[in-house]
């Protein structure tokens, strides 16, 4: 059945099960690709196949033009855990200077109200895709993050460094998405057609650089590993059955393997169902999970116009060589680690070697 955000007020007993699928591929037919994934295709069939009495949420990452995308994380993390909020507080919902995807599709509210995530995407380079690994970064919040912005002030570096430190930040401090399921299906073509018969690429020429048996995994799905491991890191439950690859479109131009293409692959399809089977059963057998203290769905940001404040004061005084006495600022501008006093902040260093 579709979605009723409602239903996450409810008890786990009052309330159906409920799944997220997100279709990790970068490509749509709404930008220059000009055609959908196959991760679309394949999350769309997965919303069909479950039980239709589950609340059955999902989404595409894919990026459409002229549409936000997923912000960046700013790894306030390696400041202090505390700096770090969840919901993540670097953006915010309808933002005009930097709009950002998860905040304007309810990523962090859709994510805490599901039972169970199915992702499913490609493997790009070695890696998941950089649609994927964005969220992901973004997700590092529900990995002990700060659920109370107001003790930092908002966003102040100073006063996080001080509260972890404290016995409160110690009850603070949580896997906030703890206790939830998580499938991964990921798939490739293993270099289609651009590979030779001694496993490298036709084109390349200097053939000794490429030494496909020092290629980085005997198991393709450990493409997906650094995302799996997030996930059980923060005690979101990644059974090994519920994490797998398989090939489509081995040989074959790229323009040759399309979601029409690979639904006609018996092999793939039939491992695919047999995943969406085993994602089914684990979580009717696991059953609904317990929501957690804090929360990001009903989550309503406080105002921080005076904190706003304050911080653009603290940036024009680092502008200007004068950061916050005692702060890590302060101590690495004096032993002169960093060389970032400037006022043109958004400009490159590379364009600062030239200006020099």
């Amino acid at each position: 059945m579709k979605p009723n955000d409602n239903n996450a007020k409810l008890s786990p007993e009052q309330r159906p099960f409920r799944v997220l699928i997100i279709s990790g591929s970068d490509r749509r037919q709404y930008n220059c690709p000009g055609v959908d994934s196959k991760s679309r295709t394949l999350m769309l069939k997965m919303a069909e196949m479950l039980p239709q009495d589950w609340e059955i949420d999902y989404e595409d990452l894919g990026n459409v033009y002229a549409r936000e995308r997923i912000q960046s994380c700013n790894a306030c993390v390696s400041t202090s855990m505390a700096l770090c909020v969840y919901p993540c507080n670097c953006y915010e919902k309808d933002s005009k200077k930097e709009p950002d995807l998860m905040w304007n599709l309810d990523m962090y509210a859709r994510l805490d109200m599901a039972d169970a995530w199915a992702i499913i995407g490609p493997i790009n380079w070695y890696s998941c895709t950089s649609n994927l690994k964005l969220m992901f970064d973004r997700l590092v919040c529900m990995n002990g993050g700060n659920p109370d912005e107001k003790t930092i002030d908002h966003k102040n570096p100073e006063k996080a460094m001080i509260l972890e430190h404290t016995e409160q930040w110690k009850e603070m401090s949580l896997n906030h998405l703890e206790g939830r399921t998580a499938g991964f299906f990921c798939y490739g073509d293993e270099g289609g057609d651009e590979m030779d018969e001694t496993s490298r690429p036709k084109i390349l020429q200097h053939k000794k650089y490429f030494d496909p048996e020092k290629e980085p995994f005997e198991n393709e799905r450990d493409a997906y590993a650094p995302l799996i491991w997030q996930c059980r890191y923060g005690g979101v439950e990644v059974p090994d059955n519920l994490w797998k690859h398989c090939t489509t479109g081995k040989a074959k131009k790229y323009s040759d393997n399309q979601a029409e293409d690979m639904v006609k692959e018996n092999e793939f399809m039939t491992s695919f169902a047999s995943w969406v089977n085993d994602f089914e059963k684990f979580v009717l057998q696991k059953g609904k999970v317990k929501q957690g203290k804090y929360r990001a769905y009903g989550y309503k940001p406080p105002s921080h116009l005076w904190a706003n404040v304050k911080d653009g004061i603290r940036y024009f005084e680092m502008m200007v060589g004068k950061p916050p006495k005692s702060s890590s600022p302060q101590i690495q501008q004096d032993l002169d680690l960093n060389k970032d006093a400037t006022w043109h902040t958004k400009k490159g260093e590379g364009e600062k070697l030239r200006d020099d």
